[in-house]
């Protein structure tokens, strides 16, 4: 006969129900209820995990792979900055730095206007602290070199040439208000650009960034203020601190800095809450599902008194009884957590495709660069995120079956035997 003798039968009890009555038959429906529950269950929550870990992941690499960790400012003019760029770049805490020139301007195309961010970079050293060569033509960048005027050449973000209607090749005026002239009056500067190229990222940088030549953003400022030099460390997320350790070390000349936490700081503490909410969220979809369980097995010990009685009358033990409906319900379990994530695994795997598939099908677009920080839902497996998962979901399932459990251990073998008749 098989061993262990309880788990064969927990087996026999938790296969298909071959009695034709209407409690068989109702106890198989919930049984096969509470499994599939927890298999959905299950696969939501790794496919969720996963897309949140896509979110923070494209904060990381995109977001942060173009904007710098952190940026060093002066108001002074006489300040040599490819001199501080290299010696912030000794600093071991920094992985490379590029001087860039930082103006808050408005674009214009014919009637179309649109605020944005100017940033004057050096073509040499801004691939060193950001990947935006990875959305660019290779000519792109080498195209920002110093030449003013309705010569010089500007990069847009493919939101901004979409608000403006502008295609690569086209003129734009970019407009610096209430820049100080030689008077002391307050006027506006405005200087006419070709677009060289657009970038799209996927981002929200794409709705708010150009590039230009350092040359052509000093002389958009008025050659005063904006200045920097853009920082890229080996641990981000101890930027604040490594920013200010910088700071004291640089001489006593109104130097001041930010970091990405003042910009990018909140998202990213969105998407960590957004991550723990949608994850407790789902585990207790996951509890209520392997919770069902109970339900499935005090409708099986019911149904099964005769046969605990008859068992038992056989000689098992209370404890060969409780092993009996808790391998059951451990089998109901297992199958539910494993086909669950096998699903959830397949989930997170085609997630992106499938999503971009129904935006092209439908003609929609469920997440736009200027709402969100990323114009697509990216996904990043985790095998620990499914490991935990799967193991949640067979370890609820199994402290759900103790109750039932117990339950038909206490069965009194005359007491049902005398009901059945």
């Amino acid at each position: 006969m098989f061993r262990p003798l309880p788990t064969f039968i927990g087996l026999r009890y938790a296969g298909a129900q071959r009695r034709s009555d209407d409690s068989a038959g109702l106890v198989s429906f919930i049984s096969g209820l509470s499994m599939v529950g927890l298999i959905l269950g299950v696969a939501l929550m790794i496919v969720v995990m996963s897309v949140m870990n896509g979110f923070d992941r494209e904060l990381r690499e995109r977001i942060l792979g173009i904007m710098p960790h952190a940026t060093i400012y002066n108001t002074s003019p006489e300040i040599d900055w490819p001199a501080l760029r290299d010696q912030l770049a000794a600093s071991p805490e920094v992985v490379s730095a590029a001087e860039v020139w930082q103006v808050n301007a408005l674009a214009r195309k014919g009637r179309e206007v649109t605020p944005l961010l100017v940033q004057g970079v050096n073509p040499d050293t801004i691939v060193q602290v950001s990947n935006i060569g990875r959305f660019l033509k290779p000519e792109s960048l080498a195209s920002l070199r110093p030449g003013g005027g309705s010569d010089g050449g500007v990069i847009l973000g493919r939101g901004l040439a979409e608000k403006l209607g502008v295609k690569t090749g086209e003129h734009i005026s970019l407009i610096v208000p209430n820049s100080n002239d030689s008077g002391g009056r307050q006027a506006a500067r405005l200087a006419g650009f070709r677009v060289t190229d657009i970038f799209h990222s996927g981002t929200s940088l794409d709705q708010s960034l150009a590039l230009v030549s350092w040359q052509q953003a000093r002389e958009l400022a008025g050659g005063s203020g904006g200045a920097g030099v853009q920082l890229r460390f080996h641990r981000m997320l101890q930027a604040n601190g490594i920013l200010r350790d910088l700071l004291h070390q640089l001489p006593a000349q109104n130097f001041y800095g930010s970091d990405w936490t003042s910009t990018q700081g909140n998202l990213y503490q969105a998407i960590q809450m957004s991550r723990n909410l949608v994850g407790l969220l789902v585990l207790l979809i996951i509890a209520i599902a392997a919770f069902n369980v109970v339900s499935t097995l005090v409708m099986v010990v019911i149904d099964k008194h005769s046969d605990i009685a008859i068992l038992r009358t056989m000689g098992a033990s209370t404890r060969e009884i409780l092993l009996t409906f808790v391998s059951q319900g451990a089998l109901v379990g297992l199958v539910g957590a494993l086909v669950g994530g096998i699903l959830g695994v397949i989930g997170s795997l085609v997630v992106t495709d499938v999503v971009d598939a129904i935006q092209s099908l439908f003609g929609i677009q469920f997440l736009k660069s200027d709402v969100y920080p990323v114009d697509y839902l990216p996904s990043q497996l985790q095998w620990s995120n499914v490991a935990l998962v799967v193991g949640a979901g067979f370890l609820l399932s199994l402290l759900a079956t103790l109750y039932p459990s117990l339950q038909a251990s206490r069965v009194q073998p005359a007491a049902a035997l005398r009901n059945e008749q």
